[in-house]
C-alpha cells in the first residue's frame, strides 16, 4: 500500500513538471504557425513564381520541407493544448474536493486557454498545408508542361 501511494505520488509530480514545458511548447508551436503563416503568404506572391523557373528536385525537396513542418503543427498543436488541458485539472479537481474555489479556477483557466491555443494552431497549420498543397500540385503541373514543352 506504501508502495502504490510512493508510485502515484510520483506519477503526479512528473506530470506536473509537465506542464510548464507544454504552455512553452505551445507558444513556440503558436509562433511557428504564425512565421509558416507569414512565409505562405510571402510564397504565393514570390517564392512559388520563381520556383516555376527552377530545378524540380530542388522544387520537390524544398516542397516535401514547407509539408512536413505543417503537418507537424497541425497536429502537435492539438496534442499540446490537450496535454495542457488534463494536467491543470488533477490539482483542479483536488481543490475542488478541499473548497479551495481560486486554485481551481486557476486551472480551469489554465485548461481552456491551452485547449483554444492548441486548437487554433492545429486549424491554421493544417490550412496552411492544405493550400500549400494545392499550390505546389499547380506549380508542379506548370514545371511539368514547362519541361515537356522545351
Amino acid at each position: 500500500m506504501i508502495i502504490h501511494g510512493f508510485t502515484l505520488g510520483i506519477l503526479h509530480q512528473v506530470v506536473g513538471w509537465l506542464l510548464y514545458p507544454v504552455i512553452a511548447g505551445l507558444g513556440l508551436a503558436l509562433l511557428l504557425t504564425l512565421w509558416e503563416l507569414g512565409m505562405a503568404i510571402a510564397e504565393r506572391s514570390l517564392t512559388l513564381v520563381l520556383l516555376r523557373r527552377g530545378e524540380v528536385d530542388h522544387f520537390e525537396r524544398y516542397a516535401q520541407r514547407r509539408l512536413e513542418r505543417a503537418d507537424l503543427l497541425a497536429r502537435s498543436g492539438p496534442i499540446l493544448g490537450l496535454m495542457g488541458t488534463l494536467i491543470p485539472l488533477g490539482p483542479g479537481l483536488s481543490a475542488l474536493g478541499s473548497g479551495n474555489l481560486d486554485i481551481l479556477a486557476t486551472a480551469l483557466t489554465v485548461a481552456f486557454d491551452t485547449t483554444v491555443i492548441g486548437l487554433l494552431v492545429g486549424l491554421l497549420a493544417y490550412l496552411i498545408g492544405r493550400v500549400r498543397r494545392r499550390w505546389y500540385e499547380d506549380t508542379w503541373r506548370a514545371m511539368a508542361v514547362t519541361a515537356n514543352g522545351e
